[in-house]
């Protein structure tokens, strides 16, 4: 049903069910996807009480409105599903610009903040490559911390934390060659 819709709301991946949405974590293409349900884990476990919401995009044809493709969603329905005025950290795993264009007429497109590829990568583990273009599961959880106005009191040492995250990653995959085992054993816990 889900892919029939071509986008919509993971309601059991969302913890935004019972007030305001902090903010939306939308993700399409199966690494950005798999990284944003593991960012969900990640913020959960620094700010327990964040409220998330995850949005996956199976048609991206669906962001553009409905008067541009045939697919397009009408805007009410599209801002019921990224909401009004939470900030919308979206993975991708093609170029950002993509879903920036897609998006462009779209209510709240100022608050669409898309990471993506940027033709980083080297021959390296498959974490790193996300790290490498900053759609891994720390950049994520960071970029959305940094738009959440009622963790700024303590965005510092949320910072250190992810950053810290994403040194040891870089230690071991050095030293072992293969990804942490947080990282690569990862199972959705939800």
């Amino acid at each position: 049903a889900h892919c029939e819709q071509g986008l919509g709301v993971w309601s059991w991946a969302s913890t935004d069910t019972e007030g305001d949405t902090d903010v939306v974590l939308a993700c399409a293409g199966d690494v950005p996807t798999q990284e944003t349900l593991a960012t969900v884990e990640v913020l959960l476990g620094l700010v327990p009480d964040l409220r998330v919401r995850v949005v996956n995009v199976v048609d991206l044809a669906r962001l553009a409105p409905a008067e541009l493709h045939p697919h397009g969603v009408p805007d009410k329905d599209y801002e019921e599903i990224f909401t009004a005025t939470a900030p919308v950290v979206f993975a991708y795993h093609g170029y950002p610009w993509l879903i920036h264009r897609l998006t462009y007429r779209r209510p709240g497109h100022d608050r669409m903040h898309v990471h993506g590829f940027h033709e980083n990568g080297t021959t390296t583990t498959p974490f790193d490559m996300c790290v490498l273009n900053e759609v891994d599961r720390y950049a994520l959880a960071l970029a959305a911390l940094e738009r959440v106005p009622r963790v700024a009191g303590r965005i510092g040492h949320l910072r250190q934390h992810l950053r810290d995250r994403r040194v040891a990653h870089h230690n071991h995959i050095r030293r072992a060659g293969e990804d942490l085992p947080e990282v690569r054993d990862w199972v959705w816990g939800g």
